[in-house]
């Protein structure tokens, strides 16, 4: 059998069941955007890792330096910021080509060390290697969270709202103008720059967090379609999205309508967006929304609803069924 038969999260399933066996009681191992594992009384330790390799997350010879070193960093913050936490400490590993310039290394890191002082994360060790092939990148970021505020992909119910923190769409919109070599005119500039400096949603995860009615969140890295299905496996539960309620930029309208582009399909499948997707008690969305719109200035964005178990995900465009013709990110799929 081939692995693409199986895709990437069928992959997981096969081998992590040996190792969530027998875990100590508190520690929450594979399965969520972050181990954790009890440290303190009013903290736990959140632990993650994410790895970037040319040709697959990143065109070495479109992005600079700069951005490629925050990106490597903010996608690692992204997953704390899913799980209510802050970040404190990071440790990079990164295989390089033995005809890599000193110049563009360094570039490289003056990216991380931006990120890391406006984050206040710490850059303690790692390790470095030659490559053969592409340049890999592999950081591990500590961070930690209340015990009462974490929030896993586990916690979402039928009826919960399903929300997003931010615009979707940008970032896949981004990598299309660079892989259709498309003019970089205002607002082609705008969706590239997206999908090369993402911004992790710390505050908006913090401050969600520290709501009980907010029931479950993860961050939005392969898209809402391959996303979602993360929280239906872990929560047990289907999901439904309403098409025409997906936050989309002016950008990335005005690009799809140029282009030809179906922006349902960049919206829900395009990935990297890393703001948050977020599961809230039906009750209680509505003041929640209002309080987040007036903190931070952008709306919490109502795009669909919990469903039972049995009922899958689907999709629907102003009440109408609708399926998507492209899906979410798998490496293997």
């Amino acid at each position: 059998m081939k692995l693409s038969k199986i895709g990437e999260f069928g992959l997981i399933r096969r081998f992590s069941p040996p190792f969530l066996k027998g875990l100590p009681p508190g520690i929450v191992g594979i399965g969520d955007d972050c181990a954790v594992l009890p440290w303190k009384k009013d903290a736990h330790l959140l632990v993650t890792t994410d790895m970037l390799i040319e040709d697959i997350h990143f065109l070495r010879t479109r992005i600079s330096p700069r951005d490629l070193g925050a990106k490597s960093l903010a996608v690692n913050l992204s997953d704390i910021a899913a799980m209510g936490g802050t970040p404190r400490s990071a440790f990079l590993s990164v295989g390089l080509p033995g005809g890599s310039r000193v110049e563009w290394i360094d570039e490289f890191f003056r990216g991380i060390k931006a990120l890391a002082q406006a984050e206040k994360v710490r850059l303690l060790g790692g390790d470095t290697t030659g490559s053969p092939g592409p340049l890999v990148i592999n950081i591990g970021l500590l961070g930690e969270v209340h015990p009462a505020r974490v929030k896993y992909r586990s916690g979402a119910k039928s009826g919960d709202v399903i929300s997003v923190t931010g615009f979707l769409g940008d970032s896949g919109g981004g990598l299309r103008v660079l892989l259709e070599n498309r003019p970089l005119d205002r607002d082609e500039k705008h969706l590239v720059r997206r999908h090369h400096r993402p911004r992790a949603h710390l505050a908006e995860g913090a401050w969600l967090a520290a709501k009980s009615d907010v029931a479950a969140m993860m961050d939005v890295s392969d898209g809402i379609d391959s996303d979602l299905q993360r929280i239906m496996e872990r929560s047990r539960c289907g999901a439904s999205i309403d098409l025409e309620k997906l936050p989309l930029s002016e950008p990335l309208q005005r690009a799809a309508k140029k282009y030809g582009w179906n922006i349902h399909e960049v919206a829900a499948a395009g990935g990297e967006d890393y703001c948050l997707l977020v599961m809230v008690r039906p009750l209680r969305f509505e003041k929640i929304a209002a309080a987040y719109e007036r903190k931070f200035r952008r709306p919490l964005s109502r795009i669909g609803v919990i469903t039972g178990e049995k009922e899958g995900l689907k999709y629907k465009f102003k009440g109408k069924p609708l399926k998507l013709m492209r899906h979410g990110f798998d490496h293997f799929g």
